[in-house]
C-alpha cells in the first residue's frame, strides 16, 4: 500500500504593484496586502491560511502545511489526529505521535514505561540505565546481574 503525500509546501510571495489582485482561498476576497501565501496551488491572505484545529496562521509556523480529511493542519495537530510513532517496547502499547517518548537506541518508552524492569524504578533525569537483551535496567540491577553472570561463567 503507497501512501499518499499529505504535506505541501508554503510560499511567502511579494504582491506586485502591477499585478491584478488575485483571489484567497480561504476568503474569496482580493488579496491587496503586501505579501500573499500560496499553498494547495492556491492564493491566500496571511491571516486566512490557517490551521482547522488550533487556528495557527500556518504561515508563520513553518513552511509546511498538512492536509487530511479535507481539514488543513499545522504539523502538531496533523500528527495529533492522525500520526502514530509505533509501540512502547515496555508495555507494547501504541504510542500516539503527540505523546512524549524516551528512547534507548532503537526502542521506544512511554515516559511512564521508561523504568527498570527487574525493579521498576523510575528513572530521573540524569540517572544511568542500562539496555541489556533489550531490557532497561537500573545500575543495581544490571550490576546484580553481572556478578550473576561472572561467577555462573566460573562455575562452568
Amino acid at each position: 500500500m503507497h501512501r499518499r503525500e499529505e504535506s505541501f509546501g508554503i510560499q511567502m510571495l511579494s504582491v506586485q504593484p502591477d499585478t491584478k489582485p488575485k483571489g484567497c482561498a480561504g476568503c474569496n476576497r482580493k488579496i491587496k496586502d503586501r505579501y500573499l501565501l500560496k499553498a494547495l496551488d492556491k492564493y491566500w491572505h496571511e491571516d486566512c491560511l490557517k490551521c482547522a484545529c488550533c487556528d495557527c496562521r500556518l504561515g508563520e509556523v513553518g513552511s509546511t502545511l498538512y492536509t487530511k480529511a479535507n481539514l488543513i493542519l499545522c504539523r502538531r495537530d496533523y500528527l495529533r489526529l492522525f500520526g502514530v510513532t509505533g509501540n512502547c517496547a515496555a508495555c507494547s502499547k501504541l504510542i500516539p505521535a503527540f505523546e512524549m517518548v524516551m528512547r534507548a537506541k532503537e526502542n521506544v518508552y512511554h515516559l511512564d514505561c521508561f523504568a527498570c524492569q527487574l525493579c521498576n524504578q523510575r528513572f530521573c533525569v540524569g540517572d544511568k540505565f542500562f539496555l541489556k537483551n533489550n531490557m532497561i535496567l537500573c545500575q543495581t540491577d544490571y550490576e546484580e546481574g553481572l556478578m550473576k553472570e561472572g561467577y555462573s561463567a566460573q562455575v562452568r
